[in-house]
């Protein structure tokens, strides 16, 4: 581990000042907000449309606007249906106008009616893009993936699908066919990765709902980046077919999730609640919470890996702790687990140990478009190849780790499995968690080359299997916004949801960067 982190900081002194140097560009603005439907929760949206005090044409185009002013700032849309939107939108009007059914049916039946979502491009739409950034080759989604299905079914609207890095295969977006997405609150910054197009939209406030996946936390890097909510839901609660890539291994559903991000946390039960492919997934959404009979835990430390969170992300973290002493009357407790030291091993070990993994080098859809690694490496080294560096070099590490003699492999699911048992007892059916989403605010594009280690905040609870919720807790001093992550166990989702709305009630949740006073 201490070579890892040495080689991180060699990294770090090497390629960091070149890196930074995109800090001497002008710092954008995203435009402030003159349309304050923008700044209604979807919930109160669905409400206004069923009461059809707003139509659903109204919000739809506003944020058909909002997208076109704030994309060229953020390049976050690969491919839009702004026009079928807002047609789909004139349909529902035309019904709400004509029904007779009550409006508490049409809540149950129609929860999202007339509402946008947004898709990250790696969830297939029918008939959108679906090459999730491979730029040799060019697809359309010949079906809905199932969560895309039950958003329709719910009278939601797809708007647009987002940008991705190639494959999904990066904590920062970009490809060579969109480029990169860019964070709303600096536009010299990242927006994240994978879900950064998702995210960068909802902090720019051109989105309202979002559908994102996350297997090393790439719904809740960005969601912290980018000042928003992010859930990763207890696995196989929600359905991961249509999602690109996938892998053939049993033990897939269990890492990956498909997830949500929204600016409002109030509508995290709404949204998820719609996605879900279970009926007591659907109940522990909008199960009724009392804070004060929730037992809390926090960490602050991994051990050796990560790096140290800074003063600001670790201030974010005291000051909901001190909140939640004062409404619950408890202590929130420090915990910390000797087998943490190893999370980021354990993590990168058996994420890159699953099977079968849909890829540049295995491709199921078209078996003779699959390459070498060794080849593609030299293609990349002479300028020659079609694809981005973390896409191949996810084909080396994979091949490396895979060459491990198994006795390794075992002895991180020994941990994995020693691990699990304990926050399971930890957190039992009544606690949370509280630790770092990451260690800073969002960096420059390409500095998470050297601060990879830096996922193991997240990455170790795609390996245990627990559902997490970020949420954002303010601005460092760079007045970028920062967060944290509430871990549960499977099947409690709802705890983390009660968290997350009790800080966006006591700390403010979202804000818009321009109130930011960027400049």
């Amino acid at each position: 581990m201490r070579i890892i982190k040495y080689f991180f900081f060699f990294l770090r002194c090497l390629l960091g000042p070149f890196f930074k140097l995109r800090g001497l560009k002008k710092r954008l603005r995203c435009p402030p907000i003159e349309n304050q439907i923008l700044l209604l929760s979807a919930t109160e949206i669905a409400q206004k449309i069923r009461k059809r005090e707003i139509s659903s044409e109204e919000v739809i185009v506003t944020y058909v606007e909002r997208c076109k002013i704030v994309n060229p700032l953020i390049n976050a849309i690969v491919e839009d249906r702004f026009d079928a939107a807002i047609q789909e939108a004139r349909e529902i009007d035309n019904f709400l106008q004509s029904t007779i059914i009550d409006e508490t049916k049409i809540a149950n039946e129609k929860p999202l009616l007339g509402l946008p979502v947004t898709i990250k491009e790696s969830i297939a739409v029918q008939g959108m893009s679906y090459s999730v950034g491979v730029k040799d080759v060019f697809l359309r989604a010949t079906e809905n993936a199932d969560v895309v299905t039950r958003i329709r079914k719910a009278g939601g609207i797809p708007l647009l699908v987002s940008n991705t890095p190639e494959l999904c295969l990066w904590w920062h977006t970009f490809n060579k066919i969109t480029g990169i997405t860019k964070n709303p609150y600096d536009t010299r910054r990242t927006a994240g990765g994978s879900s950064g197009g998702e995210a960068a939209l909802l902090g720019s406030g051109a989105s309202i709902l979002s559908l994102a996946s996350d297997i090393g936390g790439s719904v809740r890097l960005p969601a912290m980046f980018c000042g928003i909510f992010g859930h990763k839901p207890t696995p196989n609660w929600i359905s991961v077919e249509g999602h690109k890539p996938s892998a053939n291994d049993k033990n897939w559903s269990t890492f990956f999730s498909i997830g949500s991000m929204v600016r409002y946390a109030t509508d995290l039960p709404l949204l998820l609640t719609v996605m879900s492919q279970s009926d007591e997934a659907r109940i522990t959404f909008n199960k009724k919470v009392y804070l004060s009979d929730i037992k809390y835990f926090y960490m602050d430390n991994y051990g050796p890996l990560p790096d140290s969170i800074t003063t600001d992300v670790q201030n974010a973290i005291y000051k909901l702790m001190r909140h939640l002493e004062v409404i619950s009357g408890v202590r929130v407790e420090k915990v910390y687990f000797e087998d943490m030291k190893r999370s980021f091993e354990i993590s990168a070990i058996i994420l890159l140990s699953i099977k079968d993994v849909y890829s540049i080098f295995n491709r199921w859809d078209n078996p003779k478009k699959s390459k070498s690694v060794f080849m593609e490496i030299l293609r990349y080294i002479f300028f020659m190849s079609p694809h981005t560096f973390p896409v191949i070099f996810f084909g080396l590490f994979k091949n490396i780790v895979e060459s491990f003699p198994v006795s390794i492999y075992n002895e991180m699911i020994e941990l994995r499995t020693r691990l699990r048992k304990q926050f399971e007892v930890l957190l039992s059916n009544d606690g949370v968690l509280i630790c770092p989403s990451f260690t800073s605010s969002a960096h420059y594009p390409h500095e998470c080359l050297y601060n990879i280690s830096n996922n193991t905040f997240m990455m170790i609870f795609n390996v245990l299997g627990f559902p997490v919720t970020q949420c954002p807790l303010g601005f460092d001093k760079n007045q970028l916004p920062i967060g944290l992550q509430i871990v549960a166990n499977p099947g409690c989702d709802h705890l983390t949801i009660a968290v997350a709305q009790e800080i966006e009630r006591k700390f403010g949740g979202w804000q818009e960067p321009q109130s930011r006073g960027v400049v």
